[in-house]
């Protein structure tokens, strides 16, 4: 029988589906808007057997869930712009320790502490990481389906490269309610023979942050480069639009994407060879398809809620092949599909 459809809400949809994923570690603290998935973890959590914890601080927070990740189980953590900003030390040392975990940001419009309407103003600091030479691995979900999905996934990946995922989205996509359906797809068992949990019967185990010699940190380097490169070369993801005959390609991620799908089916509608690209992972960058899937294209357009983040990223996968332009504003502001037409409009008269 076919699984049924049900109504939930984006940050339910994030917080159910760690659970099913076997989730079993929260710790958060309020912002919004990511509290509806804080509330819903204090609420499940003990319903499961699980533990919840409303920290003092961001702070505080992400140092729990490094201390719970070293044992091997599966941790998440949940917040909004200025709360990853806070926890942007912890997640460079989870990192250079190799350990698994999931983070939430729910952006807001900011810069500063901001505002609740919804933003795409964190893209630089997710993708561009803090202190430090590593890497995590950005997942953008653009509907209540995929933010369900693609927890799911991160919490698989989290544990096959003993890294921390981080999955960017928003206040729109956070609180819009959408029907779905739940993935009936069993977690993966990885083996954890690096965590610590007592060392009667075995070899004594240390994770630490950072080596305490050049050589060792030099080595670790080299060590955590090649699982990057990896991670490159193997978690590109991303969903393509009318390619085959685009002459103009749109590019647009999360809330920006079901806006600008909309204004390349009116684009081409009126006549226009529009495409689209929508990047599901933001690092890694699905280069790809702008280097195979592309043949006709003249011009890209990257549409962002944001001051111009992202197009530096379809700029380089472009690689001097075609003009890129920007369409976009930061501080809350939410674009229109008819405004997004019209931009596709005037660059194909370009052409």
């Amino acid at each position: 029988m076919p699984s049924q459809r049900e109504l939930v809400e984006g940050n339910e949809a994030i917080a159910e589906s760690a659970i099913r994923a076997d989730c079993r570690f929260f710790f958060g603290y309020p912002i919004t808007p990511q509290t509806e998935i804080l509330e819903y973890m204090a609420k499940r959590l003990p319903q499961v057997g699980g533990f919840f914890m409303q920290a003092e601080s961001e702070i505080a927070a992400i140092s729990m869930v490094q201390g719970v990740a070293c044992t091997g189980a599966r941790v998440m953590t949940a917040t909004s712009s200025p709360g990853i900003s806070l926890m942007q030390e912890s997640i460079s040392c989870l990192a250079s320790m190799q350990l698994p975990c999931v983070i939430v940001n729910v952006t807001r419009a900011s810069p500063g502490l901001g505002r609740i309407p919804p933003a795409q103003s964190d893209y630089f600091q997710a993708t561009k990481r803090g202190h430090g030479d590593f890497n995590v691995i950005v997942l953008a979900p653009t509907s209540v389906q995929e933010m369900a999905d693609l927890t799911m996934l991160a919490f698989d990946l989290a544990d096959e490269y003993r890294n921390p995922v981080i999955i960017l989205t928003d206040g729109m996509l956070g609180e819009m309610m959408e029907t779905m359906v739940w993935s009936e797809k069993q977690p993966h068992n990885f083996t954890r023979d690096w965590a610590l949990g007592g060392a009667e019967n075995r070899e004594r185990r240390l994770l630490i942050s950072a080596p305490l010699t050049d050589l060792a940190l030099i080595e670790l380097n080299v060590e955590l480069n090649k699982k990057y490169k990896e991670m490159a070369a193997k978690e590109r993801r991303w969903e393509e639009f009318y390619l085959e005959d685009a002459e103009e390609v749109v590019v647009a991620f999360g809330t920006t994407s079901r806006i600008a799908l909309e204004a390349v089916d009116e684009a081409r509608r009126k006549g226009i060879k529009a495409g689209m690209i929508r990047p599901v992972t933001l690092w890694p960058f699905p280069d790809l398809p702008f280097k195979n899937s592309c043949p006709k294209a003249r011009v890209f357009l990257s549409v962002e809620m944001n001051n111009g983040q992202m197009v530096e990223d379809v700029r380089l996968a472009v690689c001097g092949e075609a003009p890129v332009h920007f369409y976009g504003q930061g501080g809350g502001w939410i674009p229109s599909s008819l405004a997004i037409t019209e931009q596709i409009e005037k660059l194909a008269e370009t052409i």
